[in-house]
């Protein structure tokens, strides 16, 4: 027969003191609380979910405050971009009173032409444009769907 070392006096007295502390837990008389209606925690959840939007609406106004524009660049405003090639691009910039028609690449930046910027606001979108190498497109087709819905 084998025998067991002898355990200090405070080691062989734990688990029987954990039982006696978690037996109140697992007693089968033990009240159980009524379950909580949907109501209960409702104003505390709205009252989270205003503390969160207030928070995100504020972040938000402050990156737009902190984003704009401050000094030389308040009287710059960017008016369109188009891409000419794969890092390439032509872009119109307003800067006092004046239209910049900019060529933009990777390494530098150039004006191509300048205009007053009454040129820009004389232009209509509405305008037919006539520039291409087949007239007025966009017109044609308008007009030809039109007469084909007509003729139905």
């Amino acid at each position: 027969m084998t025998q067991f070392p002898k355990l200090p006096r405070s080691v062989r007295f734990v688990p029987l003191a954990l039982t006696a502390a978690a037996s109140p837990l697992f007693a089968a008389d033990a009240a159980t609380p009524a379950a909580p209606g949907i109501t209960d925690g409702l104003g505390q959840m709205l009252l989270g979910l205003a503390v969160v939007l207030g928070l995100l609406l504020g972040c938000l106004w402050l990156i737009k405050k902190l984003s704009a524009p401050h000094g030389a660049a308040a009287g710059l405003k960017v008016l369109g971009a188009v891409p000419v090639g794969p890092r390439e691009r032509v872009v119109l910039v307003e800067v006092g009173g004046q239209v910049l028609v900019l060529g933009v690449t990777p390494t530098n930046v150039r004006t191509l032409h300048t205009l007053p910027e009454e040129a820009l606001q004389n232009t209509s979108p509405d305008a037919p444009a006539t520039s291409g190498p087949f007239g007025d497109f966009q017109g044609w087709l308008k007009r030809s769907m039109e007469r084909r819905n007509d003729a139905k």
